[in-house]
């Protein structure tokens, strides 16, 4: 999926870089499969900002996405690629066979016309959803359920894929995009591919403005503050503002945050960290 460089007419598509969408079959979604979303501006339910630099945007709609797949033994039809304004990777319209419509994440490559699956005996094609447990070593997966039934939870950004890298018992090991390599059950589903839009990391806003139709409002620097707004404001000049630390003064690159209660038995291998 190549990105598309426009000529520096203006200073703000001088370094623009978005992705062509040339995949992109239909500008309409499936009315049947969307629903409203109301903007929250990073308010709560007493309207108090607990969220900063959120606000405005263009108006969005939210696309079902099937991420359990557990209609299994029909095949069912790609008609249309999408733009889901709500992730990073394209979505794909299905059509089973007994005429039910459903959105699935959009793998790489899959094409309108294509058959997709889902259920234990299917074969382990590029769209097809099956059981860790029946898919072979080393095939790229996304979409990965964490218990069985539950839908898939990781691995679904674009361009992502995790690898099935071995068996162990009732355990598949799963090497995910951070470099971590995971235990999983394996009766838990994944779908076999690597997802489109790959990409989508190369993308540049190129202007501000395109940010703010994002729904993204202008962020300030906490040394940029004042004392009173942020442990790093303050100082005369620019001062550097001490260890960074967050707004709470929490404090950053080094201190671990990650919770007690963690998953660490199921862990093989940790992500790769810079030092």
């Amino acid at each position: 999926m190549p990105v598309k460089k426009y000529k520096p007419v203006t200073p703000g598509q001088r370094t623009k870089l978005i992705p062509s969408f040339e995949e992109i079959s239909t500008s309409k979604p499936e009315k049947s499969l969307i629903r409203p979303m109301k903007k929250s501006g990073g308010r709560n339910n007493q309207g108090r900002m607990t969220t900063r630099y959120l606000g405005g945007g263009h108006k969005k709609r939210y696309r079902l996405i099937d991420f359990k797949r557990d209609k299994d033994n029909l095949n069912a039809t790609v008609k249309s690629i999408e733009y889901d304004p709500n992730r990073s990777a394209y979505i794909a319209l299905v059509v089973y066979e007994d005429g039910e419509k459903r959105y699935i994440l959009a793998p790489e490559k899959i094409k309108i016309g294509d058959k997709v699956q889902s259920g234990k005996d299917v074969a382990p094609e590029v769209g097809n959803c099956l059981p860790l447990g029946k898919i072979p070593l080393g095939t790229d997966i996304h979409n990965i359920e964490l218990k069985p039934g539950q839908g898939g939870k990781i691995v679904r950004s674009a361009g992502s894929s995790a690898t099935l890298t071995s068996r162990d018992g009732k355990y598949a090991i799963v090497k995910l995009p951070s470099g971590e390599s995971r235990m999983v059950l394996t009766t838990c589903r994944a779908t076999v591919g690597e997802l489109s839009n790959k990409d989508f990391a190369l993308t540049n806003s190129g202007k501000a403005g395109r940010s703010r139709w994002l729904g993204r409002r202008p962020r300030v620097r906490g040394v940029a503050m004042n004392p009173v707004d942020h442990p790093m404001g303050g100082g005369e000049g620019r001062a550097s503002g001490g260890h960074p630390r967050s707004r709470t003064g929490v404090i950053a690159k080094g201190y671990k945050t990650r919770p007690k209660k963690r998953s660490d038995k199921y862990i093989v291998e940790r992500r790769k960290t810079k030092k």
